[in-house]
């Protein structure tokens, strides 16, 4: 069974760092699309982040310029370095791998991000 973890979440100032990682159980890192989304309390779910299979990368643009997303293959993993942080990137960050004809979707349990100083 495919499993997403992620880790690397925290309590962090404002203007700090934070490098978020999303480990899969198996080999899955060909033929998917992988993304960083996050949602806040009451918030919609959002898109933070994405690789495709093909390595095109898009942000969101309340994080473009700040957050990079990036794919270990090796580790069947990705990560997501988030830097200049602040309260509006408070929330909980899923990690999400789907497979390009779109049958397959995994989802991390999630990783809490708080900005507060």
């Amino acid at each position: 069974q495919v499993q997403l973890v992620e880790s690397g979440g925290g309590l962090v100032q404002p203007g700090g760092s934070l490098r978020l990682s999303c480990a899969a159980s198996g080999s899955i890192f060909r033929g998917y699309h992988w993304a960083w989304y996050r949602q806040a309390p009451g918030k919609e779910r959002e898109l933070v982040a994405r690789v495709t299979n093909g390595g095109n990368t898009n942000y969101a643009d309340s994080v473009k310029g700040r957050f990079t997303i990036s794919r270990d293959n090796a580790k069947n993993s990705i990560y997501l370095q988030m830097d200049s942080l602040n309260a509006e990137d408070t929330a909980l960050y899923y990690c999400n791998a789907r497979s390009i004809n779109g049958i397959l979707n995994f989802w991390g349990q999630g990783t809490q991000v708080t900005v507060s100083s």
